[in-house]
């Protein structure tokens, strides 16, 4: 089944661009040019991923990004035309899995979606891992790639899920931040080790009834984070 890409950008001759590119490849593609028809489209549609830009009309992409997230886990790129890193984290801290610099080029937009599609693939379940982990309040579906807590469904990002997936099936190890970054977002992922800071903050507000005094996602300092069993 074609993968189903929705591209949201100002900018026309950008998505044509775009669109004409991944159509290339075999994708579906849709378009919106301001932020409101992007959340419509993201609300109506099922897509396998979001190319959204940051400075748009009626609603800018940060807004879209957090209300996608108040229904959809699918995975979000943010487009941003500049290069500070402030912008960036802002854009993970909002919720996305990605960002990509303008100007950029459209061959590595292509390298990046597929490699995050990869990831998403390589992220579900082998037959032989449990479909479900549970320890005291926290249970993990992995086939549904659902987390509930106190018998609660907790709602996480893609990149969130994949990061608590993996320090919960290798309780008690111990991960640096440059193996997290290689190891979740892949070794051609052009961020610095505050994205896997970012990530570990929100993901505590989540999950951890006092963030400041974990109960599940531990910090070695010096060293890295773990999941405590």
């Amino acid at each position: 089944m074609a993968k189903k890409v929705l591209v949201v950008d100002d900018e026309k001759l950008i998505v044509k661009g775009i669109r004409f590119s991944l159509e290339q490849d075999g994708m579906e593609v849709d378009c919106a040019y301001d932020g409101e028809e992007a959340l419509r489209l993201a609300r109506e549609n099922l897509y396998d991923m979001i190319l959204l830009d940051i400075m748009l009309p009626k609603m800018d992409g940060f807004e879209v990004c957090q209300q996608i997230r108040e229904f959809s886990m699918v995975p979000i790129v943010m487009l941003t035309a500049k290069g500070d890193d402030m912008d960036k984290i802002l854009g993970l801290e909002y919720g996305a899995d990605d960002y990509i610099t303008k100007p950029f080029n459209i061959l590595e937009v292509k390298a990046r979606i597929k490699a995050i599609m990869r990831r998403t693939i390589i992220s579900q379940p082998r037959e032989e891992k449990r479909s479900l982990v549970e320890d005291g309040d926290l249970k993990l579906d992995h086939e549904n790639r659902r987390l509930y807590i106190l018998e609660k469904e907790v709602n996480l990002t893609a990149k969130e899920f994949d990061l608590l997936e993996l320090l919960v099936t290798n309780p008690n190890k111990v991960y640096s931040r440059e193996n997290l970054l290689k190891l979740i977002w892949g070794y051609e992922y052009p961020g610095d080790v505050r994205t896997v800071d970012v990530h570990v903050r929100r993901l505590r507000e989540k999950i951890e009834a006092n963030p400041s005094e974990p109960r599940y996602v531990h910090t070695k300092w010096g060293v890295g984070y773990y999941y405590q069993s």
